[in-house]
């Protein structure tokens, strides 16, 4: 399936096609931004999904260019629904954020009902979806439903693998890796020089953030060397002492621009590849780490993505847009005290 999606796409561009949209979605009303926001799928480029601001050059020829984010997905799948919530709240703010992933139109809230059961966060007192709906962690004997299940599973699995031993194992589908970021920015430079594209002279492509959640963030390490790269976002990613879709610690000696950690606590399975990763990373890049209660699934479930989408906009509106009044959540101790007063912060090389 991912080669028929890439080859796909790789004919679109070696065509030169302009873009067209095919699929379009608005989410939550357009999100709280001045420009309301849409998701879209485009015939010239199907493995991804676009978040952008709804009239586009109307868009732009009110507050000019606008700043490009390509975004890779928790546990590397090739499905972005997860952060639905938060992208098209960041697109409402006059951003074009590119996604790996096809167009897909999946209820949001029916792909965290379970990812909220299963992962808990223990710090959080209760869990409220953005459509209202509380979920409640799952039973002592729910969990031992689940952990029977998934044993019986590995051992159908085991017997499976012994008797097709002589097999070549096939390779999983939906698989994603980190030049797809790359990919899509090369697909949308393509775009904004385009004469007749609906995004000519619509990017500032001097303003790029990769950004990233849980596997995603060790996909957005594995490109960011790329000089067009001008900050990155981890959400409840880190890679420590793993390797991961190729990725390893050696590339945070490539890291050339400011980052951001964005952690769910202790309670977060990324914690402690964090702290290794802030750590390490070394003295002449600035970097800020801030870490809630949320455990790994952070706020993307609540609505227009919760805090975590207010501390995402905050960064990329210093970073890409230049406003440094947004830079007080992530400078001043006071100021990220009054506005998430359980949330601790850290920085270096500022």
């Amino acid at each position: 399936m991912r080669k028929l999606f890439m080859t796909a796409m790789m004919v679109a561009m070696s065509m030169g096609m302009n873009a067209q949209t095919v699929q379009r979605q608005v989410v939550e009303e357009g999100g709280t931004g001045p420009f309301k926001s849409e998701v879209v799928g485009d015939s010239s480029c199907p493995g991804f999904t676009v978040y952008r601001p709804q009239n586009l050059k109307e868009v732009v020829a009110k507050q000019g260019a606008l700043p490009v984010i390509v975004y890779a997905n928790g546990a590397c799948f090739n499905n972005n629904v997860e952060m639905r919530l938060l992208l098209s709240e960041v697109a409402s703010y006059g951003y074009v954020a590119a996604a790996i992933g096809p167009y897909d139109e999946e209820d949001v809230m029916a792909q965290w009902r379970g990812v909220l059961r299963s992962a808990y966060p223990e710090t959080k007192g209760e869990v409220v979806m953005a459509n209202g709906e509380k979920i409640l962690p799952m039973t002592a004997e729910e969990k031992k439903a689940q952990q029977e299940q998934q044993a019986k599973q590995r051992e159908e699995a085991a017997k499976n693998a012994k008797k097709n031993k002589k097999k070549q194992p096939e390779t999983p589908p939906f698989r994603t890796y980190p030049k797809m970021l790359l990919e899509v920015l090369d697909w949308l430079t393509e775009q904004n020089a385009m004469q007749g594209s609906e995004y000519y002279h619509c990017l500032a492509l001097d303003h790029v953030a990769a950004m990233g959640q849980s596997c995603g963030g060790a996909q957005v390490l594995g490109i960011a060397y790329d000089p067009r790269i001008k900050t990155c976002v981890m959400l409840n990613s880190g890679i420590g002492d793993m390797e991961m879709m190729g990725t390893t610690k050696e590339a945070l000696k490539n890291l050339h621009t400011p980052m951001f950690y964005m952690i769910g606590g202790p309670g977060d399975i990324a914690y402690a590849n964090a702290q290794k990763d802030y750590e390490r990373i070394a003295d002449n890049i600035p970097i800020v780490m801030l870490n809630s209660k949320d455990g790994h699934s952070g706020t993307y479930y609540e609505k227009y993505g919760g805090n975590y989408a207010k501390a995402v906009l905050k960064w990329l509106d210093w970073q890409l847009k230049g406003k440094v009044g947004q830079s007080a959540l992530f400078l001043d101790d006071e100021y990220l005290k009054m506005k998430f007063p359980e949330w601790q912060g850290v920085r270096k090389n500022f």
